[in-house]
């Protein structure tokens, strides 16, 4: 297994299974000090270095909770707009990381362009974290649900998962690639104008992963032991911005996942995931029974994220 000292997260096409199982273990072992509330020095020298380009609430606040749970600061921007990387300069990506590689320790980036961060690699002395590059992946995202899963069932080998939403959406390629190394049959369910890709099928096609496609989520939750769900409405996702501008729609019916729909057809242990944030495709009726799981999974973003710190910071073999 290689090394993860100084290593770059950027996609989950980079990591094996070892490598995988092996994070999980990591934040298992950390996961005590941020249920605890408690901070560590850990990381008491190194500083995290934030740079989001579009809005973010979830994975910007994990990965700096993270960090000063590890006992390290944190600096950067969540607005590039607010930054000469973003006002009438528009500083190459080249430049700005250049920048702030002499500010932080480890730079995780959220960008509306996909590949950005790949780019910020190509540049940096420090690790780059992923936290969202357009329509391309989010690598500790889903690293975070990984974890929750084997958290709330013991394992991930053997369960089936069913995912529902816009497939165009980076966490449903960092979900796909990561399954690729698991024994996990898979079941999408989208609308047909944002459904698979004809070519990311073909790459699918390419790993040893099952999977099908159903158009309704009645078709396929009965057998799910995961269902992981993303809104069928979702913002342009290549715009640093994408605000709303009157009424978006509702969710239709076959991508809603409805109290009534779990009573109904749900295994009762089934575990429910949401990145959020969220529209209707999930009343929140839903949140106070045994069902949903996405506070849980909000909370061990965090843990994730300590993981990850202190693998490419060296605190952690």
């Amino acid at each position: 297994m290689r090394s993860f000292l100084g290593r770059d997260i950027l996609s989950l096409k980079d990591f094996d299974r070892d490598e995988l199982d092996h994070i999980l273990e990591v934040a298992e072992e950390l996961a005590p000090i941020a249920r605890n509330r408690q901070n560590t020095d850990l990381l008491k020298d190194k500083i995290l270095a934030v740079a989001f380009y579009q809005p973010s609430t979830r994975t910007r606040l994990a990965h700096e909770a993270a960090m000063l749970r590890l006992g390290g600061k944190v600096t950067g921007y969540s607005d590039a707009k607010m930054t000469r990387a973003g006002d009438f300069y528009q500083e190459s990506i080249k430049d700005t990381i250049k920048m702030l590689e002499c500010y932080g320790d480890v730079i995780v980036m959220r960008h509306f362009e996909q590949g950005a961060p790949h780019e910020a690699a190509r540049w940096a002395q420090v690790p780059i974290i992923n936290g969202g590059d357009g329509w391309g992946e989010h690598p500790t995202q889903i690293l975070t649900d990984l974890y929750t899963v084997q958290q709330a069932k013991g394992r991930i080998d053997g369960l089936n998962w069913l995912a529902v939403g816009d497939m165009r959406m980076r966490t449903m390629h960092s979900l796909a690639y990561a399954l690729t190394n698991y024994d996990c049959p898979i079941t999408f369910v989208a609308p047909p104008e944002i459904s698979l890709t004809d070519e990311f099928k073909a790459e699918l096609a390419g790993y040893d992963l099952e999977f099908r496609e159903v158009d309704h989520v009645e078709e396929a939750i009965a057998e799910a032991d995961v269902i992981l769900v993303e809104p069928v409405v979702q913002p342009d996702y290549t715009k640093s911005r994408d605000e709303r501008d009157g009424d978006v729609g509702l969710t239709p019916a076959n991508y809603r996942i409805t109290r009534e729909l779990l009573e109904a057809k749900a295994k009762s242990d089934a575990v429910l995931l949401h990145s959020l944030p969220r529209m209707d495709e999930i009343p929140t009726d839903v949140d106070d029974t045994p069902w949903a799981y996405y506070w849980q999974e909000a909370f061990n973003g965090v843990v994730m994220r300590m993981a990850l710190l202190a693998l490419v910071l060296g605190a952690r073999e």
